[in-house]
C-alpha cells in the first residue's frame, strides 16, 4: 500500500513539473522560472548522488562537485578540441567521471569521518588546480565557450522549454535508478554499514567494496549532472570546481534531509531559488543561506523532510481529532 502511495505521489509530481514551465511563463511572461528549474534538476542529480554517500553511508564529501566538473569539462574538451559529436562526448564524459571516482575512491575510503572530509576536499581542489593551470587543454580561467546544444533527430534543444523537458527526462531516469539502488539489498547493506560496520563485517559483508561501489556510482551520476550543466550554460570555467559549489551540494542534502530520496531534490530547489532571489537584494546571500541552515540543523536535524513527516503525522493522527471533538 505504501509503495502504491509513493508511485501516486511520483506520477503527480511528474504531471506537475510537466505543466509548470507553461504555467510559469503564462504568469510571469518569461522563461526565468524554467531556467531555474533546469538548474535545480541538474543540481538535484548532484545532491541525489551525494546523498548515496552522506545519507546511506554517513560519508560527507567536500569534493563531490569535482565529478560534475570533470563530466562538464570532458564534454567541452571533446567537442572543442577534438571536434566530437555531442553523444560520443557525453558517453566519454560519463566514463571519465566514473573512472575519476574509481581512482579517488582508492584514496578517500582509506579515511573516516573528518579525515574523509579533508581528503575529498583535497582531491576536489586537485581537480580545480588542473582545470586552472592546464591552460592548453582547459583554457584556464578563460574557460571553454562556443558550444551548442545537441539535436536529437528532429528535436532541437536550443529552446529552453525543449531543453527543460530533455533534462526532466534524464532527471527522472536518474531518480528512478537511485531509488532502486536505495530499495535494493545493496542499498539496505549501505545503511547497515552506516549503522554498524563491524556488525556487517561479522555477517560476512565486504564493507570496503560496498563503499567503493557506492563511491563510484555517486561519481558517475554527478558526471551526468555535469553533462546537463555544460549543455545548459554552453560555457565551462574552473569556478564550477571551487569550494562554494561543493558546499552548496552538501548543503542541499543536509537541508532537504539526508537518507531520503525526495529530501536532496527539495534542498536543491530551495538553494537554487533562494540563491537567485536573495542575491538580487544582497551580495551576502551566503549569510542568509548559512543562517537558514543553522536553524534547520538545530530544530530539524534530519532536514526539512523531517518537518514534512511531522506535519503529516500531526494531521493524520486520529487521536488529535478525537481530542478536538
Amino acid at each position: 500500500m505504501k509503495e502504491r502511495v509513493k508511485w501516486v505521489w511520483f506520477c503527480g509530481a511528474v504531471i506537475f513539473f510537466l505543466i509548470l514551465p507553461w504555467v510559469a511563463q503564462a504568469l510571469f511572461g518569461s522563461t526565468y522560472i524554467t531556467e531555474l528549474l533546469v538548474q535545480s534538476m541538474y543540481f538535484g542529480i548532484v545532491a541525489l548522488s551525494l546523498n548515496l554517500l552522506l545519507g546511506y553511508l554517513g560519508l560527507p564529501s567536500l569534493g563531490h562537485a569535482a565529478y560534475m566538473g570533470i563530466g562538464a569539462y570532458t564534454v567541452a574538451i571533446c567537442i572543442d578540441k577534438f571536434q566530437m559529436g555531442c553523444l560520443p562526448a557525453s558517453m566519454i564524459a560519463m566514463l571519465v567521471a566514473a573512472s575519476a571516482a574509481a581512482i579517488f575512491g582508492l584514496f578517500a575510503l582509506r579515511a573516516r569521518e573528518v579525515y574523509f572530509l579533508m581528503i575529498t576536499l583535497a582531491l576536489g581542489m586537485l581537480v580545480w588546480g588542473l582545470a586552472y593551470r592546464w591552460v592548453s587543454l582547459t583554457s584556464g580561467d578563460n574557460g571553454i565557450s562556443g558550444l551548442m546544444r545537441p539535436q536529437i533527430g528532429p528535436w532541437s534543444l536550443d529552446d529552453i522549454n525543449s531543453y527543460y523537458y530533455f533534462v526532466f527526462i534524464i532527471f527522472c531516469i536518474c531518480f528512478l535508478i537511485i531509488y532502486r539502488i536505495k530499495t535494493s539489498p545493496f542499498g539496505h547493506a549501505l545503511v547497515g554499514i552506516k549503522e554498524s560496520e563491524s556488525r556487517m563485517r561479522t555477517l560476512g559483508y565486504n564493507c570496503w567494496l560496498h563503499k567503493y561501489i557506492c563511491f563510484v556510482i555517486a561519481g558517475f551520476f554527478s558526471g551526468v549532472a555535469g553533462i546537463l550543466y555544460i549543455f545548459y550554460n554552453l560555457f565551462i570555467s574552473p569556478s564550477i570546481l571551487e569550494l562554494p559549489v561543493n558546499l552548496e551540494s552538501l548543503l542541499m542534502v543536509s537541508l532537504g534531509g539526508p537518507g531520503t530520496v525526495a529530501g536532496p531534490i527539495l534542498g536543491a530547489i530551495m538553494i537554487v531559488f533562494l540563491k537567485e532571489f536573495v542575491s538580487i537584494y544582497t551580495e551576502r546571500w551566503l549569510i542568509i543561506l548559512g543562517s537558514m541552515y543553522i536553524i534547520v540543523i538545530i530544530y530539524a536535524p534530519n532536514g526539512l523532510m523531517e518537518v514534512v513527516r511531522i506535519g503529516k503525522k500531526f494531521f493524520t493522527d486520529r487521536s488529535f481529532f478525537k481530542r478536538k471533538s
